[in-house]
């Protein structure tokens, strides 16, 4: 967990759980690390309601955690379900519960138990539809959200190594027959070729990608309450120009909510727009004098110039009006903040006009 720090100091940490033995080997190991830090690990299991047997499963599967100390608690996924593309809905469903209890829980960090399997698995998919280097470096060990971040540190454990830890201490998993279902993309890929592992190059370039980011956003934002995010205007120009853009795009994906991130030709124009934004005016406005505030990806950018140390700032918040957004009183941190500490940075006390 040490690549995922820092935490708090008594971390409390949630664990997606199936029953399955990845998450199972997951949720006893993260209760371990956490509870060596005074800390503790909550279990979330998802009842699907996609076979009969589900329910009792989930419920098999917390009378086991309790064994072990560990809390668990279960969220069905009600209402009805998709004819078609039910995997993908299943997936959509699973994560907004899982963020959800998070959230009510106050919960920042959400460990899931994708593993190299996995990994490689998702590569190869990826690698079929032409996916480019960022694609085929694999899932990314960290990904943040507005509700939080979502870790996976097994990324680089082999589900053999997962299996012998779970024989090892006697505990008893769940196969989910779905993992076999040749309907599947994934199930289909398990019964073919074993696939190629992930090219360590690429892996290893974006981490140092997204620690540099992580150094940059320490540098250049302020957290606010209710997702509002404040960009240094000075730091952000004294950037390279593809930092600036993924500096951006990262921002927006947090603050508006977004699963997947903006088109890079809207960033790049966008990450044009700050700068000429902040050469044509002083104070939010242009050459004639005009607002510089626009939208992007669910956000509105607004100039502000910063009245207690005369500095501009981009605000940026959720977009108003939106009956998708999902907001509350406190700040929700994205991963790439929390992890250089940015959680002590002080509030952003600022009203956009």
């Amino acid at each position: 967990m040490l690549p995922f720090g820092p935490f708090e100091r008594q971390p409390l940490v949630a664990v997606g759980v199936s029953g399955g033995r990845d998450s199972l080997s997951l949720v006893l190991l993260a209760n371990e690390w956490a509870a060596a830090r005074e800390g503790r690990a909550l279990a979330l299991i998802v009842d699907h309601g996609l076979r009969a047997e589900a329910a009792a499963e989930a419920a098999s599967t917390a009378k086991l955690l309790a064994r072990h100390g560990i809390e668990t608690e279960i969220l069905p996924w009600s209402g009805p379900k998709p004819a078609t593309g039910l995997q993908e809905a299943a997936r959509v469903a699973r994560y907004r519960l899982l963020f959800g209890a998070c959230r009510q829980r106050g919960i920042l960090h959400l460990l899931v138990a994708h593993q190299a399997d996995d990994q490689a698995e998702t590569v190869a998919m990826r690698a079929a539809r032409g996916s480019g280097s960022d694609g085929l470096a694999g899932m990314a060990a960290v990904v943040e959200y507005r509700e939080g971040r979502l870790l996976r540190p097994l990324l680089s454990v082999p589900r053999s190594r997962l299996t012998a830890t779970l024989v090892e201490r006697g505990v008893r998993w769940i196969d989910d027959p779905s993992n076999s279902d040749p309907r599947f993309e994934r199930a289909r890929l398990r019964q073919g070729a074993p696939q190629a592992p992930v090219d360590p190059e690429l892996a290893t370039l974006r981490m140092e990608r997204e620690r540099r980011l992580a150094e940059i956003a320490l540098d250049t934002l302020v957290l606010g309450p209710s997702a509002v995010v404040s960009v240094d205007q000075t730091a952000f120009s004294a950037l390279e120009r593809q930092e600036g853009v993924r500096l951006l795009g990262r921002v927006v994906q947090a603050v508006g909510g977004r699963e997947y991130p903006t088109r890079r030709e809207r960033l790049e124009r966008a990450a044009m727009r700050l700068s000429e934004a902040v050469t044509g005016g002083r104070s939010g406005g242009g050459k004639s004098g005009k607002s510089q505030d626009f939208t992007l990806s669910r956000c509105r950018l607004a100039l502000r110039r910063d009245p207690a140390e005369l500095r501009l700032r981009w605000i940026v918040r959720p977009e108003s009006g939106r009956n998708d957004m999902q907001t509350t009183g406190k700040p929700l941190i994205p991963a790439v903040f929390f992890a250089c500490g940015a959680q002590d940075r002080p509030h952003l006390d600022m009203k956009l006009q």
